[in-house]
């Protein structure tokens, strides 16, 4: 019996430190893309103040092609609404990543006294 509670034991602990990589990979996956938000509305605020029949360029791989001012301003926007989309996916994932990890501990404390009242018995 005492063997299978360490068995039990040690894998919830490994459970919490995967969950917890997880959680953290999220955090730097959502830093990342608010970053990348941020830089599509600095962009944007700049294509605000240039005159619609400016010349612009957008990027494509490793050129750069002509584009009018609508078309970038856009462009941005579906990207950004894009990130936006990804970002809130990712924090529903880290709030259920967050539970199940509240759980794990709580199991993990459930073991902890089941084993330390058995020991005293």
């Amino acid at each position: 019996m005492d063997l299978e509670l360490k068995k039990a034991f040690t894998e919830m602990q490994v459970n919490k430190i995967e969950t917890t990589k997880k959680i953290r990979i999220l955090d730097n996956q959502i830093e990342v893309l608010k970053k990348s938000k941020q830089r599509f509305e600095l962009t944007s605020r700049e294509l605000n103040e240039l005159g619609k029949n400016a010349n612009v360029y957008s990027a494509v791989g490793r050129c750069f092609i002509l584009s009018s001012v609508p078309e970038i301003k856009e462009d941005l926007k579906l990207k950004q609404e894009k990130v936006e989309g990804v970002v809130v996916s990712c924090e529903k994932s880290k709030e259920v990543l967050q539970k199940n990890l509240k759980e794990q501990e709580n199991a993990l404390r459930e073991l902890v006294d089941a084993k330390k009242k058995e020991s005293t018995k």
